[in-house]
């Protein structure tokens, strides 16, 4: 269980939560905002947008909600402003975080993004002391039964691929941002299942966390970052092994 694959994995147990439908939806809807607002109104021409809207649509935010949002961030409904910050965090057993949130007041968001972290065995690192350890590209989750490993690498490699591996229910796939929405396209023109397709910060070397205490004080943080109203995503270099992770889930 490494630290980019359980959030995925975090990502789609939440969503699945009515309880948590409207914390979802607003942050789906800010990203849509800042993603009209930086690249325009159109999908087409804007490929974070149409990241953004894609993941809106999947967890169902009702397509009025995702046209207001790309209004308002072309200022058709009056200016917004938000701010993207990005904090570097030291986790428990020596995981390292970073936490991207959407701001309208980072006077408020970073007091209690430190106060959040005091609490769950985390501490706020300077620039630079964490962001090293990750690379930024382009993630694509394939999933399908039965998929064939070398067909998908030779269609994946003629579109941008760099870099496959195997993972529950098919393959993830990584490429250079620049290369996401190309190799995107390729691979649903060749008839694969493209569940998500966005641009993520992945772990260069993983941190193995080999006790169900250290493990669960790492998923208490992460999981605590999440619900946080501000905060967008969450990546970590954890890596819990198989043993230790089906103790987790026993509790």
């Amino acid at each position: 269980m490494s630290g980019h694959s359980k959030w995925a994995n975090i990502k789609h147990r939440k969503a699945a939560q009515d309880a948590k439908r409207g914390n979802l939806f607003q942050k789906l809807v800010r990203a849509i905002i800042i993603a009209a607002k930086e690249g325009g109104g159109d999908p087409g021409m804007n490929m974070r947008l149409k990241t953004a809207i894609e993941r809106a649509k999947a967890v169902s935010v009702p397509m009025d909600n995702i046209t207001r949002a790309i209004k308002r961030g072309t200022g058709e409904l009056g200016d917004v402003s938000y701010d993207e910050l990005t904090y570097e965090v030291r986790g428990p057993a020596g995981v390292a975080v970073l936490v991207d949130v959407m701001t309208d007041n980072r006077n408020r968001t970073t007091p209690e993004i430190r106060a959040l972290l005091t609490r769950n065995g985390g501490q706020m690192g300077e620039g630079g002391s964490v962001a090293w350890m990750f690379d930024r590209r382009g993630v694509i989750e394939v999933r399908g039964e039965g998929l064939d490993e070398d067909e998908l690498m030779a269609c994946g490699l003629d579109a941008g691929m760099s870099d496959m591996e195997a993972s529950d229910g098919g393959f993830t796939v990584y490429c250079e941002p620049s290369d996401l929405d190309g190799l995107q396209k390729a691979l649903e023109a060749a008839k694969y299942v493209v569940e998500s397709a966005e641009v993520a910060q992945v772990a260069k070397t993983p941190v193995t966390v080999g006790d169900v205490e250290s493990a669960r004080k790492v998923m208490r943080l992460i999981d605590a970052l999440e619900e946080h109203d501000d905060v967008q995503n969450v990546y970590s270099n954890f890596d819990i092994p198989d043993e230790v992770a089906s103790q987790l889930d026993a509790e």
